[in-house]
């Protein structure tokens, strides 16, 4: 087939980009190579419109055991010998088009990140974005998607312990399915995704290779459209059985010491795995693709290089020790099959029977190494000016309080999610501490240990939306806050930079600014950003989706047994707001959805004063000088207050003359604000320390035995409230359980 720029176009690459493959390779591409650069310097792949601002967030430092970008997920230590890994990616496009399956490989994915490193997945978290719930494509693909995750995860045998849902009109053509994945690994037992020794074998294990997937790396760098349903190839099909085998084997070979380095499949298939290994190594590798094992007859180069079939890894053995090797396989009734060795020329040679169908240097492909970098023109959007015009004086304080909070109670981003959750295994593996306890992050058990892993996801993104800098810094003080309140030290980042198409200057504007807003946050809270995906060309007919950078954190607990929970223990306790209240009503859920004002500032936030209430958090904690803290965000104060009451099914009275708006009161969302209860014998204590501690604080009331009393004035029993937070979902999805 010839190769031209149209060619090279119609494979997503640009015109100066087809001539720098050409000057690379001195010789005009055929289309099997064309194809491989296609994929290899897509945006998902080589990260070219991203890398420069990427590389402005803090890299190493902490915990970190390994600097970002070195390796397959981020590794921090957690003593004792041990470290955790951990990385989310986003699986978008393929969501879009078949939720399933999207979000089924997704999961499967973000695993296969985690033991190609040697560690073993003992957690998965979600955060995921969908548009109208009451529109009944949204509804579809939420429920493929909650089905999809369940069914991989529920299989795989690692239990989904956390995340967040939201929905907004933006995301409706576009929804976001991001996966996080957490490991742990024995020091001195990781494995490197890399090739070395001239003459080593190279082997490809696991699943046979199909036509399913392949183009998914380019496909995740365009536009979602109402017609890409045709591009349903692009979509990968799972099977979390082999999967689970595949981990078993990959786990018991590398004890054998017979593994130089260790690649899993995903995005770009065998061109990107043998590609980003050598490029590592430095060296090159012969390739036989005829060797390679296929479910699908005539399958040609390009297809084989370019497949991104599931469940399958890339292996670098040591010249000698491959019975070693294949004898693991074949114990776990997986295929496993040498399909080249190494070479020290630095070239990839794929041949085909015989035949010689692609020559391509590693190191031009790869990140780091000739991948394209470029520079994106940006520029304030257009919108910011609806903003800077909101006039808060124009939105009348309501009269009828407890009609508003039945309101915002209702509303699905706050709504109890358990129609979601429930169909998802949360104690498969034992190692879920916060099923019957519940904390602002999840809790999971180092087993053999004492230790815990308070892990999260978070992203407000219509607070990115107002303000790309401040609403990233609130994504990751948020998710530290999470982590904080419930007992732990946050450890590091990883990141899912869910933007719009970065040609658009505007959504360029809101990436840089992210990034930015993310260092700052970062740099302060001693978390670096260990890796992660950026997941551009997100986009509905009407435009980009909200920017959505999510961010998972882990952190430590050295002893799970300090674990600090949310809920309100007994009648009687008193209950404190530590941090400032203020007026601001700034893209607060109730602003939005109760008022229909679409368009206002970002919360009120300080990173100073965020840092200092986190440290005094953790400080009561360690003194144990609280029974519960619980941060404020969506919903504002009253939606924490419920939160904390509904577990044990306790009350609330709350009377306290503050001077601001009462809908500012309970439902503004400024940041850096935590409800926490304690005993009349703590209360003394507390209150000294908080004191001492300079952040303002006021004590507004005490736990009831199930009445909710504001102002003197009975809510009713927290029964009927209950009743309401927990059906507002499920009313519009219960048609879709699966049977």
């Amino acid at each position: 087939m010839d190769t031209t720029v149209e060619t090279a176009a119609q494979l997503g690459l640009t015109a100066g980009e087809f001539e720098k493959i050409k000057e690379i390779l001195n010789r005009t591409p055929n289309f099997a190579e064309l194809a491989a650069y296609s994929v290899m310097w897509s945006e998902h792949c080589s990260y070219k419109n991203s890398i420069k601002w990427l590389k402005t967030l803090p890299r190493e430092g902490g915990k970190l055991l390994v600097k970002a970008g070195e390796e397959n997920a981020g590794l921090a230590d957690i003593g004792d010998g041990l470290g955790v890994v951990f990385k989310i990616e986003s699986h978008n496009h393929p969501s879009a088009i078949e939720p399933f399956q999207g979000a089924a490989t997704g999961v499967g994915g973000i695993h296969r990140d985690i033991f190609t490193m040697g560690a073993r997945p003992i957690a998965a978290l979600n955060s995921l974005r969908f548009g109208n719930l009451k529109d009944q494509k949204t509804q579809h693909l939420l429920s493929g998607v909650v089905h999809g995750i369940g069914h991989y995860g529920n299989c795989f045998g690692v239990p989904t312990v956390g995340g967040e849902v939201y929905f907004e009109d933006c995301y409706h053509t576009n929804p976001l399915v991001n996966a996080m994945s957490v490991g742990v690994v024995e020091a001195g037992k990781t494995v490197s995704a890399t090739a070395w020794g001239e003459g080593n074998p190279v082997f490809i294990v696991g699943s046979a290779t199909g036509k399913d997937g392949i183009g998914g790396a380019s496909f995740a760098s365009a536009d979602i459209t109402e017609e890409s349903a045709q591009d349903l190839p692009s979509v990968q099909v799972g099977d979390p059985f082999q999967e689970k085998k595949l981990l078993e084997a990959c786990l018991e070979v590398i004890p054998t010491g017979a593994l130089v380095g260790m690649q899993d499949m995903g995005a770009a298939g065998i061109i990107c795995s043998t590609a980003e290994t050598s490029a590592k190594g430095g060296v090159g590798m012969v390739i036989n693709l005829d060797k390679v094992p296929k479910r699908q007859q005539n399958m040609k180069a390009w297809e084989l290089l370019l497949s991104e079939s599931q469940e399958r890894m890339l292996l670098i053995v040591q010249k000698g020790r491959e019975k070693e090797v294949i004898g693991v396989f074949e114990k776990w009734d997986l295929p496993c099959s040498e399909i080249g060795e190494v070479t020290n020329d630095g070239l990839l040679k794929f041949y085909m029977n015989g035949e010689l169908e692609a020559e391509l240097p590693a190191e031009s492909m790869v990140l780091g190494g000739g991948a394209p970098v470029y520079d994106r023109e940006y520029h304030e959007p257009k919108y910011f000016e609806k903003i800077s015009s909101f006039d808060p004086a124009a939105v009348p304080v309501p009269t009828d309080l407890k009609n508003v909070a039945e309101q915002v109670v209702s509303i699905p981003n706050i709504a109890n999610k358990r129609w979601i959750y429930r169909q998802y295994d949360s104690m498969v593996g034992t190692v879920n501490a916060s099923t019957n306890e519940p904390s602002d992050a999840a809790v999971v058990l180092v087993k053999g240990t004492t230790k815990g892993l308070a892990v999260t996801t978070d992203c407000n993104s219509r607070y990115v939306y107002a303000d790309p800098q401040v609403g990233c810094m609130i994504a990751v003080s948020e998710a530290a806050r999470n982590i904080v309140c419930s007992g732990g030290t946050p450890l590091g980042v990883t990141n899912c930079l869910n933007f719009g198409n970065p040609y658009d200057p505007e959504v360029y504007y809101q990436f840089v600014h992210a990034i930015k807003g993310m260092g700052e946050a970062c740099r302060k809270f001693d978390t670096p950003v260990t890796g992660g995906n950026v997941s551009f060309y997100n986009q509905n007919p009407d435009g980009a989706v909200y920017p959505t950078p999510t961010i998972g954190m882990v952190g430590l607990l050295e002893d799970v047994q300090n674990k600090m929970t949310l809920d309100f223990k007994k009648p009687g306790d008193f209950i404190y707001l530590v941090g400032e209240v203020t007026d601001d009503l700034g893209s607060s859920e109730y602003l939005n959805k109760i008022c229909n004002v679409k368009f206002s500032p970002a919360p009120l936030f300080n990173l100073e004063d965020e840092f200092r209430l986190q440290s005094s958090v953790k400080h009561l904690i360690q003194e144990g000088l609280i029974e519960s803290a619980h941060d404020i965000s969506e919903g504002g104060l009253f939606i924490t207050l419920f939160e904390s009451a509904a577990w044990n099914n306790l009350g609330f009275e709350i009377d306290v003359d503050i001077p601001v708006r009462k809908d500012a009161f309970w439902f503004g969302e400024s940041q850096s604000r935590v409800v926490v209860s304690a005993t009349y014998q703590q209360s003394a204590q507390l209150e000294a320390v908080l004191n001492s501690s300079g952040l303002p604080w006021v004590r507004i009331g005490k736990v009831t035995d199930g009445e909710i009393f504001i102002d003197n004035d009975s809510w009713g029993n927290i029964e009927s409230w209950k009743h309401r937070y927990d059906t507002a979902i499920e009313k519009h999805l219960n048609h879709y359980l699966p049977e």
